[in-house]
């Protein structure tokens, strides 16, 4: 069971965000976390580099927080539609899925929404009204009610 320290170089759920140190296990970081260009190995040169990254993320988090705020209110006042392919009884031929969201709110004239901070509650299989989270940033989230309709 080898760990492996790591530096995070873009936000990983569950994990952390940019500029993070992290300790993970060494197979996790070597199979996924550093092919994916999502984390660095952690040595003094990069430790120096997260510094900076760190400062840059915190003067942009002050602005976005309120940016955040401000998309927040939009989406909560929004109806989406998703349209899907259902077949007898509303049931869908597949899945929802976080792009077809992020697509149904751009279109219903939302922001555009990156589909990683989409959170479905399981697998959305019917048609009808559900309710999704949107992680706008590290502490607002917003609650989205989707209407899947039949397309």
């Amino acid at each position: 069971m080898s760990t492996m320290k790591l530096i995070l170089t873009q936000e990983v759920t569950g994990l952390g965000s940019s500029g993070d140190s992290v300790e993970v296990k060494g197979g996790y970081g070597r199979n996924y976390l550093l092919p994916r260009g999502l984390a660095i190995l952690a040595t003094r040169g990069a430790e120096k580099q997260v510094e900076s990254l760190r400062r840059a993320r915190a003067a942009r988090d002050v602005r976005s927080h309120e940016e955040a705020e401000t998309v927040a209110s939009r989406l909560s006042g929004l109806t989406v539609r998703v349209p899907a392919r259902a077949g007898e009884g509303g049931r869908l031929f597949g899945r929802v899925t976080t792009a077809d969201v992020a697509a149904a709110v751009t279109a219903a004239g939302g922001p555009e929404l990156d589909r990683r901070r989409i959170e479905l509650p399981s697998s959305i299989k019917t048609t009808g009204q559900h309710t999704v989270t949107v992680r706008v940033h590290a502490e607002v989230s917003a609650s989205l009610t989707i209407e899947v309709v039949p397309a």
